[in-house]
């Protein structure tokens, strides 16, 4: 329930994860669940705090590099950059080193160091044209700390490579590119267009009226031309008293 909810609504999944570590605290996957839910909700103390437990029941590092991104969330980057050079980054697989990579890098930029954020990111992962899952977010971590320098053009090849990786959305490079080349994305109706649609609305309703209110009117005339004409008849036509006395007098 928690890992289906961190995505969509990770508040309500944080709420879930303190309802299972009550009725489960022992149970590293909890500890993991919650330390996750805690971490998309930025409560970077409890993460940790969660991650640190389920490292302990479990003896695995591949928390690591999350953990580290915690103390960069606390505020202290440089413990961050202690982690990255820990032993336990080697018992990390690919996929993890090259999250603990990018937290590094992170870690780097956080305390100032812009190029040494950039050579940090340099690596073989990076340089690879094979695509793999970390291949997406690595070029485009890449890509910005290069825009960040004033390295434009670099930028803009690494934003567009990280795009061409991107095959599941999972970063916002096609919206930088647009940015850089100076694309704006409008609305496909603006304010104005929309209020001229309501006017034209309002007029198509007001001569829908109109046509109501004459057809009421030529009714009106039509029942009243009738009651007319009835009574015309009924005067024209002799009545049954007047002709018997007539009848009489022959």
């Amino acid at each position: 329930m928690v890992a289906n909810l961190i995505d969509e609504d990770p508040e309500q999944a944080y709420a879930y994860s303190r309802v299972a570590l009550r009725l489960a605290s022992r149970v590293a996957a909890v500890r993991e669940a919650a330390g996750f839910a805690a971490y998309a909700t930025q409560k970077y103390s409890e993460a940790l705090a969660e991650f640190r437990a389920a490292r302990r029941m479990t003896g695995s590092v591949e928390l690591w590099p999350v953990m580290a991104d915690c103390e960069r969330g606390l505020g202290r980057p440089e413990r961050a950059l202690a982690m990255a050079g820990e032993a336990e980054v080697q018992k990390l697989d690919k996929a993890g080193q090259v999250e603990m990579r990018l937290v590094a890098a992170g870690a780097r930029r956080d305390m100032g160091q812009l190029e040494a954020a950039i050579v940090t990111l340099q690596s073989p992962e990076l340089a690879s044209s094979s695509v793999q899952p970390w291949t997406a977010r690595l070029r485009y971590a890449y890509a910005d700390a290069l825009l960040a320098a004033g390295r434009e053009d670099e930028a803009r090849e690494w934003f567009a490579k990280a795009l061409e990786a991107d095959k599941d959305g999972a970063t916002d490079a096609s919206d930088r590119l647009a940015e850089m080349d100076g694309v704006e994305f409008t609305d496909a109706m603006d304010d104005s267009d929309e209020d001229d649609h309501h006017d034209l609305g309002a007029r198509h309703q007001d001569a829908e009226d109109d046509d109501a209110e004459d057809d009421d009117a030529e009714d009106d005339d039509a029942e009243h031309d009738g009651a007319a004409s009835a009574d015309a008849d009924l005067t024209d036509e002799p009545s049954g008293d007047d002709d018997a006395p007539a009848k009489s007098a022959e």
